[in-house]
């Protein structure tokens, strides 16, 4: 049953409000629930245009027994950007850019902008921030979850560049967070998701790095195993400049075998230095294309592109402390069972892996690789294919541990138990009790607060 809410008590939100208010019916409302993956049915969406806004969102939704959805850009696989009957926070409007410091190279991120706005914004002052894949990921969700981006074996995370943020939390204070304001709230901000509050601000480090080579190499498909297995030996001991993703396309049911695709990014326009560093990847099998060349950053995002009619891709991910010749063989064997897995191995480790494990929520820092398989189509046609969807991550097991949140569709028990392995659930799990005991936000990669003598 649809969730209406009293006029009157909207009207009153709407005096309150600076931002926009939309309930079903009004015009816009429709083109607010309609995301890339997942389409909601809220009985408020609400556009926020500053901290006092949230607060008094917050506090309306609480008042009307509503679930909460934060949205920056919409992306969420798990549909968490949307809810029915619920309220939706969108920080669109929250989506400012700044370069505070020049010299120190801080800038100040809305949660609502785009990666893309921050790629052009960046680029006059020569410099890049470590992002997502897509040009419309909101910086807020990719924040607050980790950023696996092109410049993470050279730079880390896109979390590990954030130096301060604002929060607003479920009583509606406003918090400012940094290693020496509420150190705690902003240690559990960098990989716990959304479940402490609303981030509305972030200073992050860039970094000095407007231009980059950039592109797919693709092989001859009969060589895939020998190349990915020697891929995988050559990334050891890669220049950390250097971050490449070995994409296997499935067959969909054709005879022929796609080519294997290995994308790579150096940080740099240094041409003899790439060339040094891409190189060695070029000469591990019979080339069939080759699209690299030097880019401004902001062009390596991608348009996400629209999903055919009734599609929801189901998405897992797994890291690997090491990637293997034995695991990649057992990848491939694995993807043979489905034609229409999709596979995509992203090599990472260098920077990411001189964190302390201790210093963020996020605490995969002795991994190499993140393995993702996204099963592409419908819920209901991959329906009888999740007995082999499952037998493939078993036969990774061996190899692999942790998972990343921003790439979970279904998220089951054993996904949270990964994302948070319980050292740091337990402690994410006490500071949940303190900032947000009743669990509002608990539309995310949840974590339960923690109750007298749970642990």
């Amino acid at each position: 049953m649809d969730c209406v809410l009293d006029p009157e008590a909207v009207a009153s939100l709407r005096a309150d409000i600076t931002g926009e208010v939309y309930v079903p019916g009004d015009e816009g409302y429709d083109e607010l629930t309609d995301l890339i993956v997942h389409t909601g049915h809220p009985a408020v969406i609400i556009q926020v245009r500053d901290n006092d806004d949230v607060s008094r969102c917050l506090a309306f939704a609480i008042a009307h027994d509503l679930e909460i959805s934060t949205r920056s850009g919409g992306h969420s696989n798990a549909g968490y950007s949307t809810n029915v009957d619920g309220m939706v926070i969108d920080l669109a409007h929250l989506n400012s850019i700044e370069v505070v410091n020049e010299a120190e190279r801080l800038v100040r991120l809305g949660p609502g902008a785009e990666w893309s706005q921050v790629a052009a914004e960046l680029e006059p002052h020569g410099l890049a921030f470590t992002s997502g894949d897509t040009t419309s990921v909101g910086v807020g969700g990719l924040l607050v979850g980790g950023g696996v981006g092109w410049l993470a074996r050279k730079y880390g995370l896109a979390l590990d560049s954030l130096v301060s943020a604002e929060v607003v939390t479920a009583d509606g204070s406003i918090l400012p967070v940094s290693a020496d304001e509420n150190p705690d709230l902003f240690w559990a901000i960098r990989g716990g998701g959304g479940n402490f509050g609303v981030v509305t601000s972030f200073t992050v480090v860039a970094q000095p790095v407007p231009r980059v080579f950039f592109g797919q190499i693709s092989f001859a498909p009969d060589e895939t195993a020998d190349v990915l297995r020697a891929w995988a030996a050559y990334m050891d001991s890669a220049p950390e400049e250097l971050t490449a993703t070995a994409m296997c396309w499935p067959t969909f049911g054709e005879e022929e075998k796609p080519p294997l695709a290995l994308v790579v990014c150096y940080g740099g326009d240094d041409e003899a230095a790439a060339a040094r560093a891409i190189d060695p990847i070029r000469a591990l099998g019979t080339v069939v294309d080759d699209q690299v060349r030097l880019m401004p950053y902001g062009e390596v995002l991608q348009p996400a592109g629209d999903l055919p009619p009734g599609w929801r891709p189901r998405v897992r991910n797994r890291f690997a402390p090491a990637l293997t010749a034995e695991m990649t063989a057992t990848i491939l064997a694995e993807q043979a069972n489905l034609e229409n897995l999709y596979v995509e191995i992203r090599s990472i480790g260098g920077a990411l892996n001189r964190v302390p494990n201790d210093a963020t929520a996020f605490s995969h820092r002795s991994t190499e690789a993140m393995i993702m398989g996204v099963l592409l189509g419908s819920p209901e046609g991959n329906e009888p294919l999740l007995p082999a969807y499952e037998a493939f991550w078993t036969a990774l097991a061996p190899w692999t541990s942790g998972a990343y949140s921003g790439f979970l569709s279904d998220v089951l028990p054993e996904d949270v138990e990964a994302v948070y392995p319980k050292p740091v659930y337990q402690r994410l799990a006490a500071l949940k009790h303190e900032y947000d005991p009743g669990n509002i936000f608990h539309l995310n990669v949840n974590v339960v607060p923690e109750e007298a003598g749970q642990y």
